[in-house]
C-alpha cells in the first residue's frame, strides 16, 4: 500500500496542472515520510511485536516529521477559533494523528474491513475537498488534501481485492497505521489550514462541515476505539490488551457472516461520511432525508439476525429433533 501511494503522489509531482500543489512547499514530502515511517514501525511491529509503548514513540514521530514539514492543525473552523500557540499546534496535531492511526488499527479486524471503511470515508472526503476548492477557495492546501486522499482511496481499492474475505493478503499493523495516517493527515491540511471565514460566507458550505466531516469519515473507527479504551481500562487491562468485543465483533455475535458483517460496516461508513458530504453538494433538506433513509436501512440490516431469533419458535423442553 505504501508503494501505490508513494508512486500516486510522484506521477502527481510531476503533472503539471497539480504543479501548484508541490510549489513552495513541502507538506506532501512530509506526509509521504510520516507514512514511511509508521509503515516501518508496523512490518516492525509485525515481526518482533513490538510493545504499546515503542509503537506509541514511532507514531508520535511519524506526526512529529508531518508537522515539522507544516502539516499542523492550526485552527478549528468554527467561529474562526484557533488552536493557540505554536506549542498547541503541534501538540493538537500530534494527538489527533495518533488517535487517527490507533481508530484504524483497532477496527482492522476482519479481512478487507479497515481497506474498504477508509476507501469509501476517502471518496467522501475528496467530494467534499473538490468541491471546496472550486466554491470556497483556490488555494493549495484543498488540492493537496484531495490528492493525497485520492492516492490513499486507490492504494485501498487496489489492495481490497486481495484483502476481501477470504484474504490472500493481510493488512498487518503496517497498513492500518498508514492509511490512519494519511487520512489524518489530509484532514488536517483540509480542516486546520482553511480560513473559517471563506466557509462561512457560503451558504452550502456550514461553518461546522470541515469539523464533522472528518469525523464522519473516522466515526466508525473512532467510537469503535473509544469503547475498547473504555471497556479495557474499566476491566485493569491496558487500552492496548486485545480483546473480542469490537463493534466487528458484536456483528459476529449478532449471526453475522463474516462478508456480511464487513458490508454492514461499510454501509454505516457510507451513511456516516456521504451524509456529511451530501450538505455540501445537496440542499440541507434533501441531505438529511437521505441520511436518514440510510440510517433507517443501516439499523434493519444491522437487526436483521434478531429478527430472524424472534421468529423461531422455542421447542418444548424435552422435545428432540
Amino acid at each position: 500500500m505504501l508503494a501505490g501511494l508513494v508512486v500516486g503522489v510522484v506521477v502527481a509531482s510531476r503533472t503539471p496542472f497539480l504543479s501548484g500543489v508541490f510549489a513552495d512547499s513541502h507538506e506532501a514530502w512530509g506526509i509521504l515520510g510520516g507514512a514511511t515511517l509508521v509503515c516501518l514501525l508496523g512490518v516492525a511491529d509485525d515481526i518482533w511485536d513490538l510493545d504499546w509503548i515503542t509503537k506509541l514513540i514511532g507514531q508520535v514521530l511519524g506526526a512529529l516529521l508531518m508537522a515539522w514539514q507544516h502539516v499542523q492543525l492550526t485552527s478549528l473552523p468554527v467561529g474562526g477559533l484557533t488552536v493557540g500557540s505554536s506549542q498547541m499546534y503541534l501538540l493538537v496535531t500530534v494527538l489527533f494523528v495518533v488517535v487517527a492511526i490507533n481508530a484504524v488499527n483497532f477496527v482492522d479486524g476482519l479481512d478487507g474491513l479497515a481497506a474498504g471503511m477508509i476507501a469509501i470515508g476517502g471518496l467522501a472526503f475528496f467530494a467534499y475537498t473538490y468541491r471546496l476548492t472550486m466554491t470556497a477557495s483556490q488555494s493549495d492546501y484543498s488540492n493537496l488534501a484531495s490528492l493525497v486522499v485520492v492516492a490513499l482511496v486507490g492504494a485501498c481499492i487496489g489492495f481490497l481485492p486481495h484483502n476481501f474475505y477470504p484474504a490472500r493478503i493481510f493488512m498487518g499493523d503496517s497498513g492500518s497505521m498508514l492509511i490512519g495516517l494519511t487520512m489524518a493527515a489530509a484532514t488536517i491540511v483540509v480542516t486546520g489550514q482553511i480560513d473559517p471565514a471563506v466557509v462561512s460566507e457560503r451558504q452550502s458550505l456550514p461553518a461546522y462541515l470541515p469539523i464533522l466531516l472528518p469525523l464522519a469519515v473516522l466515526l466508525l473507527p473512532l467510537l469503535d476505539m473509544v469503547l475498547a479504551v473504555v471497556r479495557r481500562v474499566g476491566s485493569g487491562h491496558s487500552p492496548f490488551h486485545p480483546d473480542r468485543m469490537h463493534l466487528h465483533h458484536r456483528l459476529l455475535a449478532l449471526g453475522h457472516s463474516h462478508r456480511r458483517a464487513v458490508i454492514i460496516m461499510y454501509l454505516w461508513t457510507a451513511v456516516a461520511a456521504f451524509g456529511a458530504a451530501s450538505l455540501v453538494i445537496l440542499s440541507t433538506t434533501t441531505a438529511l432525508i437521505l441520511l436518514g433513509g440510510g440510517f433507517v436501512i443501516s439499523t434493519v440490516l444491522t437487526l436483521g439476525p434478531l429478527r430472524g431469533r424472534i421468529r423461531t419458535p422455542a421447542l418444548p423442553r424435552g422435545h428432540t429433533s
